[in-house]
């Protein structure tokens, strides 16, 4: 079965930096869009940014634009979310997740159908 592992969250002061990792298995990982998203408490979840499976389509959320950046490496199973200049609104658990279709340019936020434990990012002011 999928399996989505993240790491690298924790607590940052706010100008700081994260990188966020997520090691997928159980799937061909380079035939399929990767992302993540997003939930601060008493907040509805959020898509925060997203890859296409080639790593050519890329979205952010407009509140990250700038500061963030989604990579991937197929090689490696692995996506990644470099996260620069936190701010304390960035404070949220932030899942991964794992498109549903193959070889999908662009895919709706109700598609990802495979989703991590999830990972603490707590940025203090």
């Amino acid at each position: 079965q999928v399996q989505l592992v993240e790491s690298g969250g924790g607590l940052v002061q706010a100008g700081g930096s994260l990188r966020l990792s997520c090691a997928a298995s159980g799937r061909t990982f380079s035939r399929y869009a990767m992302g993540w998203f997003r939930q601060a408490p008493g907040k509805e979840r959020e898509m925060v940014a997203t890859i296409s499976w080639n790593g050519v389509n890329t979205y952010y959320k407009d509140s990250v634009k700038g500061r963030f950046t989604i990579s991937r490496d197929n090689a490696k199973n692995t996506v990644y979310l470099q996260m620069n200049s936190l701010k304390p609104e960035d404070t949220a658990v932030y899942y991964c997740v794992m498109g549903g279709r193959p070889y999908s340019s662009k895919t709706p936020s109700n598609e990802y159908d495979y989703w991590g434990q999830g990972t603490q990012v707590t940025v203090s002011s």
